[in-house]
């Protein structure tokens, strides 16, 4: 079988570089290593940004999400009881967040892609990359019925991941990787409960930080700032709501938080991680095969379809003039971006977080948000940062 491009991995980046390619004209093939179902139904991130919105706006893809997303232009930050907010909209040209899961935007990708005769391998196994650096490089894969099978194309891209296959097919030696262990974890909470806030809340509190995301009017997301090591069933549903009320808490306000059954509890594993270059002959790497980013500040999910964009700007080009610009500066273009995000990630990490052994670095921390709560100049420099340039 031939196709123009092999995309591995049915996420955001993977189905959103298709879906770009596909009404160009560029014919391509999905594999996906998890049934439909699970991608439509694994709950991630949940923040776009307006970049990534007016992208899907492009390839007619926005009509749910423009209906059903709820808009924010403010986050709350709470520190020693008191509360502020930074209107990071007002700030920054009007722009907004989006809050609109992601396994929403995975489903609508899905439906646009398979709807103009797209192709998706769902529930494949085994897949191997193969003369990546030829003109002609394959993908080998067992679909599910437990045939083998092998597509040549022109360029494959690498969306599946940090533990997908793509990645780990670039011999040794060729890639730079950088990581960093942020020294500090969240306890992740998914809750039946209707949203206390209609913004954004990072609380800044001695035992550690907490936050409240909004995800739909009956479900919210929870952060816990945990120790390291911490596993999800050390804690019980009744310490969640208890950590969240004491670190949630403010002096002299009505506000308070509602309570509901708790669906889901994993700790996160905050680090961030990028390879340089993000391809190796005619394989790409898009999204968390070539960058990890924490949850702070929503970019992961964002970087990952600017990924696609920016790739899939490139192809068209190529397929259009034959032009290998794009192809050869996709990964210096997509690096600038995610770089940035990754400063800025790790600013945030540093301003909500209590570090527990070193008091020096809390009161850095509180200081910091006192700085944003007062500084015009500061709260300017984090909306065009947080709400994406």
């Amino acid at each position: 079988m031939k196709r123009s491009v092999t995309v591995v991995g049915a996420g955001p980046a993977g189905l959103t570089l298709a879906n770009l390619i596909q009404q160009s004209g560029i014919d391509c093939v999905v594999l996906e290593k998890a049934s439909r179902t699970h991608v439509e139904t694994r709950a991630r991130a949940g923040v776009l940004e307006h970049r990534s919105v007016t992208m899907l706006e492009s390839l007619g893809l926005a009509d749910r999400l423009l209906m059903e997303a709820d808009r924010h232009g403010t986050c709350e930050f709470r520190v020693s009881g008191q509360a502020f907010q930074v209107s990071y909209s007002d700030l920054y040209g009007g722009r907004e967040h989006y809050v609109y899961p992601q396994q929403e935007v995975v489903k609508d990708l899905i439906g646009g892609f398979l709807d103009t005769g797209g192709d998706i391998r769902f529930s494949v196994s085994d897949v191997e990359l193969h003369d990546l650096t030829s003109s002609s490089p394959s993908v080998a894969f067992t679909s599910e019925d437990g045939a083998r099978e092998t597509i040549t194309s022109d360029f494959v891209a690498g969306c599946d991941g940090f533990h997908g296959v793509s990645r780990p097919s670039i011999p040794e030696g060729v890639l730079t990787e950088f990581t960093h262990q942020h020294g500090v974890e969240w306890l992740a909470i998914l809750a039946e409960a209707p949203p206390s806030t209609k913004a954004i809340i990072y609380a800044l509190h001695e035992d550690g930080f907490a936050g409240h995301m909004l995800r739909s009017p009956s479900i919210s997301r929870f952060y816990l700032q945990v120790p390291v090591g911490t596993k999800a069933s050390d804690w019980s549903d009744e310490q969640v709501w208890e950590a969240l009320h004491k670190r949630f808490a403010l002096h002299d306000s009505s506000w308070g938080l509602t309570e509901g059954k708790i669906i889901e509890k994993r700790v996160l594993d905050m680090r961030s991680h990028v390879v340089e270059p993000m391809s190796y002959g005619r394989l790409f790497l898009l999204g968390d095969a070539a960058h990890i980013i924490t949850p702070v500040g929503a970019k992961g999910m964002n970087l990952a379809m600017n990924d696609a964009a920016t790739l899939g700007r490139a192809l068209i080009d190529f397929y259009a003039t034959g032009s290998e610009t794009g192809l050869k500066t996709y990964s210096e273009d997509c690096l600038r971006r995610v770089w940035r995000a990754q400063e800025f990630s790790q600013w945030m990490v540093n301003m909500i977080h209590t570090d527990v052994s070193s008091p020096f670095f809390g009161r850095l921390a509180q200081a910091r948000l006192e700085h944003l709560a007062e500084s015009p100049a500061y709260r300017a420099t984090f909306a065009e940062n947080y709400v994406g340039p």
